[in-house]
């Protein structure tokens, strides 16, 4: 029986049991959910009006105007749903923002001018329209995402007149008119048009929408021109050219932004940044640098390399340099470069669990958290995160004593009957981790003098001691395949992956491992289905 149904079981005893079936098939398992999806449709849900995140938006503005000043760094931070800050339910629009985006259009056409990426031809002449027309929508069409309308065109072309009137040169007109372009809704937002008759049942999206879905997924940018045109020639639809454009766009280097902003947040990369471990740990810049790009860079590998993606719990190798190789124990690589390494003779810091990045973020700043690393497994891996602690859990934090290591410090949770359930899900997984400390430095004491103690047992008498077994457990549990699947297909869609999504997440992980279970085998599975190529329709009681 797998760790998460283990894990469920404990905590409800009404979750339907498999049934065996008799006969020649009576050893092997029927999960109800088969049998459920088997007769249920799929439905693909429906995103909310998406506005771009502030990654998206520097990363677009870098692609239409070869803009590197990352203008969204003075933006609002994004909120944050189902743990990705792209969750459109979540991306809200103040007046403040507003304002920052005239503010940002101004200076990126200005600098762009400046450097002439937008004088594409001669405004001087007698009749400066004809060369704006051509300019603005060329312009729009590439930052709207899609073909402009006549109508719309002249509409920009109109801000000449403006400008004449003002007594101003027709440079001046263009200008305000590309900065509208950069402040419309149709540049700030993934617009998604439903059918002009709205209708209940669910319906493809557009090309051109899923021109951008995809490169908005991939890129976390604007489509190029070939995923572009192959959207308006009608034919990003076609398998096969909807998995050349996917295998294309992966080895771009722009899909460097699965790596910044999907397992950035997956992985918990970026909370790196805000970790303050004390200072007795020897943690300082140079090694939360060298541990940010050693998660990085492996997780760069799962894109372009032949890994199965479930490998990232055990794969034998990283990236160190010298001083993240002291840190872990490991022989020098004689430089300050990331290098990629064997782990043979180390399987302590194979896979996941033993990068430091990881083990800082999940404790806190003067000692360990199974809790925290337990947590971490149980929600980013398995899906299975507990409810939240009671109110007054925070009073019931383990005594230091310096006699005893965490494990003993932390059986009175489980004797406590409030506590007793969520900790028995949560600390013995985080019970693994416990030879490496705060920082992730390999050790077999605590601080005190205990001993450590990685063993650990889960509900339903599944036992493990240490990282490496621990790893095993988790990696050969039926829930991963699925959960990361369902949060890739959050971070996809833009929107969280809903109950309602449990046929959806189960067809595209198994479709992936069929394929190879590799990260592009997932990607190609989630691009493929109907939750990433269609829309929900209009529900019950709507309005247009």
């Amino acid at each position: 029986m797998g760790l998460a149904v283990l894990l469920l079981a404990s905590c409800d005893a009404s979750v339907p049991r498999a049934r065996v079936l008799p006969g020649p098939d009576a050893a092997r398992p029927v999960d109800p959910q088969d049998v459920l999806c088997r007769s249920q449709s799929r439905d693909p849900g429906r995103v909310t009006l998406h506005r771009l995140n502030r990654a998206e938006y520097d990363n677009t503005v870098r692609d239409l105007l070869g803009d590197t000043s990352a203008p969204a760094r003075d933006f609002p931070p994004d909120d944050h749903g189902f743990g990705f800050d792209n969750n459109a339910d979540v991306l809200s629009m103040s007046p403040l923002l507003m304002e920052k985006y005239s503010h940002a259009a101004e200076q990126l056409v200005e600098r762009a001018w400046a450097k002439g990426t937008l004088r594409t031809c001669a405004l001087d002449t007698g009749a400066p329209e004809a060369c704006a027309r051509d300019l603005l929508r060329t312009f729009a069409r590439r930052a709207w995402r899609r073909p402009v309308s006549e109508q719309e065109v002249e509409g920009l072309v109109g801000f000449i007149a403006v400008a004449r009137q003002q007594g101003d040169a027709p440079e001046v007109g263009v200008k305000l008119a590309l900065r509208s372009v950069l402040v419309s809704p149709h540049f700030l937002f993934r617009v998604e048009l439903d059918p002009v008759s709205p209708s209940h049942a669910q319906h493809p999206i557009s090309d051109l929408e899923l021109a951008s879905r995809l490169s908005y997924f991939l890129w976390s940018s604007m489509p190029d021109e070939a995923l572009l045109t192959a959207a308006e020639g009608g034919r990003l639809r076609d398998p096969a050219v909807l998995e050349a454009q996917v295998r294309r766009m992966l080895a771009d280097p722009k899909a460097r932004a699965l790596v910044d902003n999907f397992a950035g947040q997956w992985l918990y990369t970026r909370a790196l940044d805000f970790a303050q471990p004390e200072a007795r740990y020897g943690f300082d810049e140079p090694l939360r640098q060298a541990m940010r790009e050693e998660t990085k860079l492996l997780f760069q590998e799962f894109i372009t390399g032949d890994h199965r993606l479930k490998d990232l719990l055990d794969v034998p190798f990283t990236y160190v340099n010298d001083r993240l190789a002291k840190h872990y124990g490991l022989p020098p690589v004689g430089t300050d470069a990331m290098t990629r390494v064997s782990l043979e003779g180390h399987p302590e810091r194979s896979g996941l669990f033993g990068k430091g990045a990881l083990l800082t973020v999940t404790a806190n700043a003067d000692r360990t958290s199974p809790v925290k690393r337990g947590v971490w497994v149980l929600e980013q891996l398995l899906c299975k995160g507990p409810p939240p602690p009671p109110p007054d859990a925070g009073g019931l934090a383990p005594a230091v004593d310096p006699t005893l290591n965490i494990k003993e410090r932390m059986w009175q949770h489980r004797a406590d009957p409030t506590c007793a359930g969520c900790h028995t899900l949560m600390d013995p997984l985080g019970f693994g981790m416990e030879n490496f400390d705060p920082v992730g430095r390999w050790r077999v004491k605590e601080e005190g003098g205990a001993m450590v103690d990685p063993s650990g047992e889960l509900p339903g008498g599944k036992v493990f001691n240490g990282v490496v077994e621990m790893r095993a457990v988790v990696k050969q549990d039926p829930a991963l395949s699925a959960c990361m699947t369902r949060h890739l297909l959050s971070y996809a869609l833009g929107r969280g992956a809903e109950p309602e999504d449990h046929c959806n997440v189960r067809d595209i992980s198994q479709q992936a491992e069929a394929q190879g279970g590799r990260l592009t085998d997932y990607i190609l599975a989630i691009v493929r289905s109907d939750a990433f190529q269609k829309r929900g329709g209009e529900t019950e009681g709507s309005t247009p």
